[in-house]
């Protein structure tokens, strides 16, 4: 079972697992942090493939509908979450949605006796410059960074103090289909196929960031869950360990488009990291995990897609 499966990772990884064999499901809240019609088109083609999902919250009381949905659950991939780290989203929200919620459903999967939980955590909790192995000390700096923090602390105390089978990932800067529309990628190329001007945070030119493509963290994912003996109880950091520029990337999206983008430059925002750079040794060393696509792969493909299946057919906003 997937949580936030009608969302960027959760469909991707959905698709990738069925193709894999498993018999995949999810839950998701279908919430409004981004147009609620892009989640239900994309919970609907889930639906097509044959993937149960269920509309459901996870920061309700009991949410009822979710505990019976994990009596013959094998294994859960938590990446249901409250995202970003926009001032306009109250700290009540980040602590529901990512604390509350993971609690609530941590609680249930102990009680049907789920044997892998995979909380998927970020490189936000390292604060300002991810750049440190899984050993480094978090220094979040931000609501949504403390809260995934908190979120992932429960998890592994639950292994460490029960023995409940879970493990975290850390995940850095995840790009490519079905993005979040509010995201760097997707915000560029909507800006530059539609000559709309695209917004950019004072400094955040030369910010550092190790984008990697979904595809990669999709099959992270899957390694953990087929090489469980090896993962359980670990935190791992996700991610390629190649460090661009966001003046670069958007300097290769423009050159895969063909066009420049209309640059219309904003205030800095606050609680935006400086700097990711993931230190992958470890899942290297313990998993055999490496990721395989390029920026430039990543976003070719990414392009494609838009250009594909949402140009002109979808509202991607």
């Amino acid at each position: 079972m997937i949580t936030g499966i009608a969302g960027f990772i959760g469909s991707n990884l959905a698709l990738r697992l069925q193709a894999a064999g498993w018999d995949v499901s999810g839950v998701d809240a279908l919430t409004d942090y981004y147009a609620v019609g892009l989640k239900r088109g994309t919970a609907e083609r889930l639906k097509a493939c044959g993937i149960e999902v269920l509309e459901a919250d996870l920061g309700e009381a009991a949410c009822p509908e979710v505990t019976p949905y994990l009596e013959d659950v094998d294994a859960v991939v938590h990446l249901a979450a409250q995202p970003g780290i926009s001032a306009k989203t109250p700290w009540e929200d980040y602590n529901r949605n990512n604390v509350v919620a993971t609690h609530r459903l941590l609680e249930a999967a102990r009680e049907a006796g789920v044997k892998r939980f995979v909380n998927v955590s970020s490189s936000s909790v390292y604060g300002l410059r991810a750049m440190d192995s899984e050993v480094g000390e978090p220094k979040p700096a931000s609501w949504y960074g403390e809260t995934k923090l908190a979120a992932e602390l429960e998890v592994m105390g639950a292994h460490r103090l029960n023995g409940f089978p879970a493990c975290s990932l850390r995940l850095f800067s995840v790009y490519g289909e079905r993005e979040r529309p509010d995201k760097l990628f997707p915000r560029l190329i909507r800006s530059i196929a539609n000559d709309e001007a695209f917004p950019l945070f004072e400094g955040s030119r030369g910010h550092q960031r190790s984008f990697t493509y979904v595809g990669d963290i999709c099959e992270a994912i899957a390694c953990v869950l087929d090489k469980w003996d090896k993962a359980e109880g670990e935190i791992f950091n996700v991610g390629t360990d190649q460090c661009f520029t966001t003046g670069e990337a958007i300097e290769a999206v423009q050159e895969i488009m063909g066009k420049k983008a209309l640059i219309n430059l904003l205030p800095p925002r606050p609680g935006d990291q400086a700097a990711t750079h993931a230190n992958i040794d470890k899942i290297r060393k313990v998993l055999g995990w490496e990721p395989k696509a390029s920026l430039g792969q990543g976003l070719e493909r990414m392009v494609k897609w838009y250009r594909d299946e949402v140009q002109g057919k979808v509202d991607w906003r």
